[in-house]
């Protein structure tokens, strides 16, 4: 058994120094820091997303006995912006089961925040202007390049991503071959992305990549142009995806019925759904503000930072050692 750290001392020390970087950079922004609980009653019903559970063993006084590990903390800091909290962040530990590997660790770190009265296009100039200041810390720069997915598909790929059918999709992998079974036209579109699209991003880059299909709404707000856009962005550095940010949706009721097909995708493939936020959702009946908010993976920055393409090297002990 190895007991040693699975990251060198250096990765461990810059952490530190991101760490008070970010704190930092919000402080003088005067956003926030705040902290929300890591056990929850209700998980994530994204059905890519695969939630850690596990039971309660005090009183059944204190609520239900199965609790959800958070894979993020995006539901409560939302109940706190309904509640008239203001702007603030959360940089915490969050838990995704069957993400292990170079890239993937079950618990990582994530920071994330919110912006009241701001848009996804605003919120991208703060993410890529705190990715750009930790990047100062190890004498880097990166340029700040924006393009809608739209434009991106058409420019590099040939191919409109809104009309293009799924034999379009699949023929523009090429040589790459991807067993098609069970996959829809959300994952022809995704595998386009990670496969021929996300290689060839330059080094020296942040690319926001905002505007995404409708269908990949997640918890964004839908514009409804000619073709209807999800008002959501992804900030990639060189190949390495980093953040993932909405124009926040605040319509109760449409959140309720995403979570449902969520949950519908979820059983139609054999898999447990965890139970509905309804403290999110009284939340956002109750009145959610106008806002924007991005969650950002610091060991994803940190590998980027570092050059290296594997998490352990910036964990002090990875999942095989923890």
């Amino acid at each position: 058994m190895n007991w040693q750290p699975s990251a060198r001392f250096e990765a461990l020390r810059l952490r530190a120094r991101l760490n008070a970087t970010i704190r930092a950079f919000f402080a003088q922004r005067e956003v926030l820091e705040v902290e929300t609980p890591i056990l929850s009653q209700a998980g994530n019903t994204d059905p890519n997303i695969a939630s850690f559970s596990l039971q309660f063993g005090g009183h059944v006084d204190a609520g239900p006995r199965q609790r959800w590990l958070r894979t993020s903390p995006e539901f409560p800091l939302k109940r706190l912006l309904a509640a008239g909290f203001g702007d603030c962040y959360e940089l915490g530990r969050v838990f995704r089961d069957g993400e292990a590997g170079g890239r993937h660790n079950p618990e990582f770190t994530m920071l994330e925040w919110y912006r009241l009265g701001w848009d996804h296009r605003r919120l991208i100039e703060e993410t890529a202007a705190l990715v750009q200041e930790a990047l100062q810390l190890v004498g880097c720069q990166a340029t700040l390049q924006l393009i809608s997915y739209h434009d991106l598909y058409r420019q590099q790929l040939g191919l409109d991503p809104a009309t293009a059918s799924d034999e379009q999709l699949r023929a523009a992998l090429g040589d790459i071959v991807i067993d098609p079974q069970g996959l829809g036209r959300d994952d022809w579109l995704d595998l386009l992305m990670t496969h021929r699209l996300q290689p060839g991003f330059a080094d020296d880059q942040l690319l926001a990549v905002y505007d995404y299909p409708a269908t990949q709404c997640a918890l964004a707000r839908l514009r409804h142009d000619d073709v209807p856009v999800a008002e959501r962005f992804e900030l990639y550095l060189g190949p390495l995806e980093l953040a993932n940010g909405y124009h926040e949706l605040a319509d109760g009721s449409e959140q309720r019925q995403r979570f449902v097909r969520d949950s519908q995708v979820r059983q139609s493939r054999g898999e447990s759904s965890p139970a509905l936020d309804e403290h999110l959702l009284a939340a956002l009946e109750a009145g959610f503000p106008h806002c924007a908010g991005v969650a950002l993976g610091v060991d994803r920055l940190l590998m980027a930072m570092l050059g290296t393409p594997r998490i352990a090297d910036v964990l002090a002990f990875d999942f095989a050692r923890a």
